[in-house]
């Protein structure tokens, strides 16, 4: 009897922890309305900040002559992506990671200090399972890294081979640059500015476990990461920013928010660290996620053009 009392309840655990991860799996990496970010207070701008772009930058952007572009990935999704060509074609171009349950066209702020700025191309695109573009799960940078190798060559094929290339992400999209530069580039790619990324897929939904439902890592992120290798195809552990970086082999600019307590500043630090070739590090204080741009946008763009500078990007005459 007692055996038996012990068999029931390890098959109720065993049962209860697959569920658990099937719910989190759902919730987090399913194409799905995202419900825990509404109103989340580590999502909540500072005052008189618009999170990422203002009212003003998407204004902007919906009044340049922009084009509605497309790719088909390496697994047969169709990805869109939004076009702003420079009057000159034969200037650098930046292309434009937005964050989880984003969209291009809400890179509207970093779009505009690149056109007015630097007089680049720019290219916003949706990425998997986000926006326009097809997809039922989300990559977490890790899928989106081959969708943007295919993206660069994408503007290669575009612009020239002349160009130089910038990739610029922020949050999601900061991880997913990161990922991308572990890959093998081409060598139009001259750097990468890397904004509120995270460590990893594990590192950061381990942290978010914590935070949103008071519930240890042990046993639902293994499960769960288990659950997506099934569904989605890749692991948490393997879809590590940190582990790309090893192999990144062009500048990195590093930004984080000081205030930031949706991807924890710290992860910035070991980003840095880790990173083996010429990087710099920004820290804007006060900021809380994805809105270092907004909180001291003078500071955001003296730090970003002194890099852009220095990675061989000329500035628009």
């Amino acid at each position: 009897m007692l055996l038996y009392g012990t068999t029931a309840l390890i098959l109720v655990i065993l049962v209860s922890t697959w569920i658990g991860g099937l719910y989190f799996f759902k919730t987090a990496i399913r194409r799905a309305p995202k419900s825990f970010l509404v109103d989340n207070p580590n999502l909540m701008p500072e005052p008189d900040n618009e999170f990422i772009s203002s009212a003003s930058d998407q204004e902007w952007l919906d009044k340049q002559d922009c084009e509605t572009v497309s790719i088909i990935s390496h697994d047969g999704l169709k990805l869109q992506g939004t076009w702003l060509a420079s009057a000159d074609k034969s200037r650098p171009t930046v292309i434009l990671a937005h964050g989880y349950s984003g969209k291009g066209r809400e890179m509207a702020g970093f779009s505009r200090f690149y056109v007015e700025k630097r007089g680049c191309n720019v290219l916003m695109p949706d990425d998997r399972a986000h926006g326009q573009s097809e997809g039922h799960v989300i990559g977490f940078g890790w899928l989106d890294r081959k969708d943007y190798v295919d993206w660069v060559n994408w503007v290669i094929e575009k612009v020239g081979k002349q160009t130089d290339i910038i990739l610029h992400g922020i949050s999601m999209g900061g991880a997913t640059v990161l990922m991308t530069g572990g890959e093998r580039l081409p060598g139009q790619v001259k750097a990468i500015v890397s904004d509120c990324a995270y460590t990893s897929v594990k590192d950061e939904l381990t942290f978010q476990l914590k935070q949103l439902y008071k519930l240890p890592a042990f046993p639902f992120i293994p499960v769960t990461s288990l659950i997506s290798r099934w569904k989605a195809g890749y692991s948490f552990k393997e879809a590590s920013a940190l582990k790309q970086l090893a192999k990144v082999q062009v500048p990195v600019l590093f930004i984080h928010g000081e205030a930031d307590t949706f991807v924890p500043t710290e992860m910035v630090y070991r980003l840095y660290e880790a990173c083996p070739t010429q990087k710099e590090l920004l820290i804007i204080p006060r900021a809380g996620h994805g809105t270092a741009f907004q909180v001291d946008r003078s500071r955001y763009v003296e730090v970003l053009e002194s890099f852009l500078n220095k990675v061989t990007m000329k500035q628009a005459n």
